[in-house]
Formats: C-alpha cells, structure tokens, sequence
C-alpha cells in the first residue's frame, strides 16, 4: 500500500465551464489527461492519494461534481484538502456523504493504515497567505488566524485519536493548500503549528509557474522537511510519499 499526493488539479468538466489551462505554460498542455494516465498506471484500490487543494473551478457543488466524479472514478483513496479556488467547497458532512472514495478533510485528520497493526495520519488545511506577504490586510489577518486554528484543530484530532489508543506521539504529514510562508526566509503561524505537534514533513501546492518554483520553500526549514506538489510542478505526476 502506497501514499501519493499532488495538488491543484484545476478541473474543469461541467458543461459550459471549459477552462483551459495550457493559457499558463507548456506545463498545463492535456494535463487532465496525463494525470489521469500517470494515476491510473501507478495507483492501486489499496493506495492512498492526497489531493491538496484548487481541484475543481466549479463555483457550484453542481458543477464541481463533475470534477469529483472523475477524480471517483480513478484508483485508491482519496483525501481532499480546500483550495482558494475551490469555492464550491461547503458543508463537511454533505461533502462526505457523496463518495466512499473521497475523504474531506476539515478541523480533523485521516488515518492511513498500513495493515501491519500501524499507520500515520494526514492532517493539514488551506491555509492562506502570511504576514509577510506584501499585500497582507487586515481580511487577510482574519482568515490567516481561521486558518491557524484549523491547522490545529487538524493536528490535535490525530493527537487525541492517538491517544485512545495508547499511543503518545502519532506519526503525521502536514498538508496545506498555500505555502507555510509567503517569503523565503520568514516564518509563520503554521510552521509553528507544526512544530508544536512534532510534525516533520508537510506537502503544500499553490505556487505555478518557473519563477515561483525557483523561490518555493524546499527541503528542511526550522527543522521541517517542505514539498512543493502542485501539479505543473510535478509535469502532471503524482509524487509517491511512502
């Protein structure tokens, strides 16, 4: 059993609702497709696929839910994250009742087991920009903080389900949608909600593009170990994490 991640799949089926994505680089040519054919030639019903975000550009549910049921229909698990895109994105309970494939995850986590009497869990949120950030305003601030809470309420579920079961320090991967951080160099509110709770790798997409990958934070910052997974980034594969 495997675990992959991606995030920003930018899907958009419904009828009327086109959007090509190839408008922003070579990148994005037929990437529905070729993510659907490195999927589906890699990942098996036992495996596990974390989609962080920015999945579908739906404004409804309607018209998302053309995007999810291809994203059903395709191998494995899924664990689904909120984007700043994903505006269809509205009642947790409503959404994990349409699928048994997909798992939303909000304010809690998910448990992967690796049917070995183990496992670790998948917690995260959207996240959103940070302080640092030049365009950062007081509605930013507001939503930043959400955000925060969410993060920890997320990493505190699994906590609290490790301990029922007697287990003291739960293994975790962090996701976000945004980056830990708008600027290299800086720290934020979700770096230390991560370190509070011992987390040591986290996946996060949001950022496209040549001169964003050159700046993205990659590999180990204060001590966590950051991946960059958004789906030009990856040229439409999804990245094997365990």
């Amino acid at each position: 059993m495997s675990i992959f991640a991606i995030a920003d799949l930018h899907l958009s089926f419904a009828p009327g609702s086109d959007k090509p994505m190839d408008v922003f680089g070579y990148r994005w040519e037929n990437h529905a497709e070729k993510i659907k054919e490195d999927w589906c030639s890699r990942v098996t019903e036992e495996d596990t696929v974390i989609v962080a975000g920015d999945i579908s550009w739906g404004l409804k549910l309607e018209d998302a839910a053309y995007d999810l049921d291809w994203v059903d229909a395709l191998p494995g698990h899924k664990v689904m994250l909120k984007g700043n895109h994903d505006l269809w994105w509205s009642g947790i309970n409503r959404l994990n009742n349409m699928y048994d494939s997909i798992t939303f995850l909000q304010n809690d986590g998910y448990f992967v087991d690796d049917d070995k009497g183990g496992g670790l869990w998948i917690c995260g949120s959207r996240g959103w920009i940070t302080p640092d950030d030049d365009d950062f305003t007081e509605d930013d601030d507001r939503v930043y903080k959400r955000e925060i809470l969410r993060l920890r309420a997320s990493l505190e579920y699994a906590h609290a389900k490790a301990a029922d079961c007697s287990e003291e320090k739960p293994e975790i991967i962090g996701f976000l949608h945004y980056p830990p951080v708008s600027k290299p160099g800086g720290f934020s509110g979700f770096m230390q909600a991560f370190e509070d709770h011992g987390v040591r790798e986290v996946y996060y997409g949001h950022i496209h593009g040549e001169t964003g990958f050159k700046t993205a934070v990659q590999g180990d910052y204060y001590g966590i170990q950051y991946k960059l997974i958004s789906a030009d980034y990856l040229n439409c594969r999804l990245l094997i994490i365990r």
